[in-house]
């Protein structure tokens, strides 16, 4: 796990208690996850200064690292038990993956980009948890079904419906959150698998990079 110099750990205590606590996160296992995973080691160079504002920042290929929020408020949702297999979908810097592993969850993270792949494998190394985290490079609508089930799945690109495949390697009894909407503006939702039927329960509004893949939106759909 990346170490902290003194300046950081205070960036991080204030990041939790003034974005998180104070807006309504409460798991004690998400807020200790949120405190011990550097964000900067997770963001451009040229965004540093910003690490831990609270802000979503750009990273490469026209994607974003999520805002420390957002990243608090899904894990909050997904109910992270120790040992559990996670599916993560959209890589993107690596760093949603690194909390969750963090959380003693093992994670696949799919990501649809070559060159965001390499980057987050390569920055959840450094962090000290590629052995909890594969990095693989796929259609993420499609999921990654030769590791299914798994007992928790987040997404984090915002989709037209929730994918059919997603639904499909879901464990009975698992918890998806995903973000469904436009291409523009989406809102947070909590799927439940009981038997063989998900059900989606809509949430907060939010705002992601589309999800593309076969079962998302087209590239040549345009943002």
């Amino acid at each position: 796990m990346s170490l902290m110099d003194r300046a950081e750990q205070i960036a991080v205590q204030h990041m939790v208690a003034s974005q998180l606590r104070n807006r309504g996160i409460e798991d004690a296992a998400v807020l200790r996850a949120m405190s011990r995973v550097s964000r900067r080691a997770f963001v451009p160079d040229a965004s540093l200064a910003d690490a831990y504002s609270d802000q979503p920042l750009p990273t490469a290929a026209g994607q974003t690292i999520s805002q420390p929020y957002m990243v608090a408020a899904m894990t909050e949702l997904l109910c992270v038990e120790l040992g559990q297999r996670i599916l993560e979908i959209g890589s993107g810097s690596g760093y949603q993956a690194a909390i969750l592993a963090s959380m003693g969850a093992m994670v696949v993270s799919v990501e649809s980009n070559p060159a965001l792949t390499e980057r987050a494998r390569e920055a959840v190394a450094r962090a000290g948890f590629g052995d909890a985290v594969d990095v693989v490079q796929a259609d993420g609508t499609l999921g990654w079904p030769s590791r299914a089930p798994y007992d928790r799945i987040i997404v984090t690109a915002g989709a037209p419906r929730v994918p059919r495949a997603l639904q499909n390697q879901l464990a009975v009894g698992g918890r998806m959150v995903v973000p469904v909407g436009d291409r523009k503006r989406q809102r947070l939702y909590l799927v439940g698998k009981e038997q063989s039927r998900c059900t989606p329960t809509p949430g907060m509004g939010c705002r992601f990079v589309p999800l593309v893949g076969v079962d998302g939106w087209s590239v040549a759909e345009g943002d």
